[in-house]
């Protein structure tokens, strides 16, 4: 008989299973030279998620030179971190996780920073619509269509933005960057229940404000 807590021979522990999983992840092997302090071998991580971290701060932040500077930051954690990697999750996941905690801190400094500036920036300046300003396009130009997509996609950036961190996060990870409710659940540290439940609050809240945004184009 096998005594009740141990493994039968021949057996792997779903631990032992999940880090020899992760062993045979394309990254292990990086971030083991990484850890040996291979700087190429980190550039070559940086290569590879950069995009992805990049598209991830971008969709929580909404500006484009502030997120430039929050991947940097994230990468600048992941490399002095790097050592205290165990491999207890994917290297992705890890990082991922370090890219979105800079992001979050990155939005309560705006936060803080807003209310303290509230200035009138929801008043678009005036268009002259008067003739002897050289026209307008034809309504069919290919270069009005592309003004349009532009203004409706930074409209529902605009959105996006007014969501409370909690749920933009899950929005951004779920429906603009298509992680599954299992990873976004791994990443954030929170049950797969609060994972649902805060994406329907998200997407109720973002319908409700695009209504109202897309209303007045």
């Amino acid at each position: 008989m096998v005594e009740k807590g141990t493994n039968p021979p021949g057996h792997m522990s779903n631990r032992e299973e999940e880090i020899d999983r992760l062993k045979t992840d394309e990254d292990f092997k990086w971030v083991s030279r990484c850890q040996k302090g291979d700087v190429e071998a980190f550039e070559a991580l940086v290569e590879k998620y950069q995009k992805k971290v990049l598209n991830i701060t971008y969709r929580m932040i909404g500006n484009y030179e502030d997120a430039c500077e929050v991947v940097q930051e994230a990468f600048l954690s992941a490399y002095k971190g790097i050592r205290k990697f165990r491999g207890e999750a994917r290297f992705s996941t890890w990082l991922y996780s370090i890219a979105i905690n800079h992001a979050k801190n990155h939005l309560r400094k705006m936060t803080a920073r807003f209310h303290h500036e509230t200035a009138a920036l929801d008043d678009p300046p005036e268009m002259e619509s008067g003739p002897g300003r050289g026209g307008s396009p034809a309504p069919e130009s290919p270069v009005v269509e592309q003004l349009e997509k532009k203004e409706i996609q930074a409209k529902v950036q605009e959105c996006i933005n007014l969501l409370d961190e909690e749920h933009r996060t899950v929005l951004v990870l779920r429906d603009l960057q298509d992680f599954s409710y299992e990873e976004i659940s791994d990443l954030l540290k929170i049950p797969d229940g609060t994972v649902k439940s805060r994406l329907f609050r998200a997407r109720d809240a973002l319908r409700d404000s695009l209504k109202k945004a897309l209303g007045d184009l």
